[in-house]
């Protein structure tokens, strides 16, 4: 009997073992079951407000003066004097002395013009006094009116046309030794010097170039679409902002359109409006800090264009094609078509097309299209969706077994 319960004994431990096992498996618990939640993209938006602004025009220009001259030598002679501001870059005033030319000659043809003149003058005195000894000697002349050269009357003539020739003469001395000396025409900046101490100049000799520092202008070349944002074509008076960059810094100066040129550049078909900053190198009024608008210098200009209401203002990445994703109050996306009235490096400019507050997304949404459902960056609602009914179910049907 012994030897039957020690050979069954393995058998018995095993059947006990698999009564065991199924007795657990009977009494398991089920695991608790989630919805599967369905992979919704991530969108950052930004709500839009509409705006009243001035559709600006971007331009661009080189600043030139407004006037600028060649001087030029009037008389001939051996430069005696060069003044220390006629060099490049010399600030100078209107009616400064630059250079002075030998003035010996002319002093010399001025003292003989005066001696002319006063000969002249003295032949014309006597012919005077002759005319009257001849009215004197006609009081009794009985046969009609007395002759003109009797009366010396063409002699007179003579004599006071040679008195204005002299004075005329006087004059041109006068000119001409006044022209030994070269002045600055207007307050400027020296550009160039050709001459040097000693140089001998003849008439028309150019001596160097001058600029006026009192009006800077700018040519600025617009497309001509463009035009239709100013408040006149034909008189464009409105403002502009130039900026460069000096001294390591970004620089603005404050300018007026003064006038369009009219016509379109053969070259590249634009239209060229012009600019005018007073008192560019700051030679009147100059604040702390502030820096002049050189001559020569390239600037990017901002053009005021005319005030439009309704305006939403967007970074220009976002719109595409004419296109805006907007994400409806549901979290759903709606690639908008929008009316795209201006656009420029930074911003676009949409008009009657968005509404204050409505949320346009600023992720990319290149692979999305109108009607995605979409989760807000910061929105903490979870939205609900058709994809949420299968998980749905699958908990239901888990809570029946």
């Amino acid at each position: 009997m012994s030897t039957i319960v020690r050979r069954s004994l393995p058998f018995i431990i095993l059947v006990l073992f698999l009564i065991a096992a199924v007795a657990l498996m009977a009494t398991r618990e089920a695991p608790e079951q989630k919805a599967e939640e369905a992979a919704l993209p991530l969108i950052e938006v930004m709500q839009v407000q509409q705006e009243t602004l001035s559709l600006n025009l971007p331009s661009y220009g080189v600043v030139n003066p407004k006037h600028k001259t060649q001087l030029v030598a009037e008389v001939q002679g051996r430069l005696l004097s060069v003044s220390a501001n006629f060099v490049a870059g010399g600030v100078v005033k209107k009616g400064d002395e630059l250079a002075v030319i030998e003035p010996s000659d002319y002093q010399a043809d001025l003292m003989q013009a005066e001696a002319s003149l006063a000969q002249a003058t003295a032949a014309l005195n006597e012919e005077i006094a002759r005319g009257e000894v001849a009215k004197t000697e006609f009081k009794g002349y009985d046969k009609g009116v007395p002759p003109e050269l009797g009366l010396r009357i063409p002699q007179l003539k003579k004599e006071q046309a040679n008195v204005k020739f002299a004075e005329a003469a006087l004059e041109r001395a006068k000119r001409n030794l006044a022209r030994t000396v070269i002045r600055a025409p207007f307050d400027g900046i020296v550009k160039g010097r050709n001459v040097d101490l000693g140089q001998y100049v003849t008439m028309g000799t150019k001596l160097g170039d001058l600029y006026d520092t009192g009006i800077a202008e700018i040519r600025l070349p617009l497309a001509n679409a463009d035009l239709a944002y100013l408040e006149s074509v034909e008189k464009p008076d409105t403002e502009v902002t130039l900026t460069a960059s000096l001294a390591g810094r970004e620089v603005s100066w404050k300018g007026d359109i003064v006038r369009s040129e009219g016509m379109i550049d053969e070259g590249n078909r634009m239209v060229y409006l012009v600019a005018e900053v007073k008192d560019p190198y700051l030679r009147n009024n100059k604040a702390q800090g502030e820096l002049p608008l050189k001559f020569g210098t390239f600037v990017n200009a901002v053009i005021k264009g005319r005030s439009a209401g309704g305006i939403v203002k967007l970074p220009r990445h976002i719109v595409r094609d004419h296109k805006v994703p907007v994400v409806l109050p549901d979290n759903k996306l709606e690639l908008r078509h929008v009316n795209v009235v201006r656009a420029d490096v930074e911003f676009a400019y949409i008009k009657d097309s968005l509404k204050s507050g409505e949320r346009v997304a600023l992720t990319n949404v290149g692979s999305l299209g109108t009607g995605q459902l979409v989760k807000v960056q910061g929105d903490e609602t979870k939205p609900s969706s058709k994809q949420d009914t299968p998980a749905e179910e699958r908990l239901a049907q888990a809570g029946d077994k």
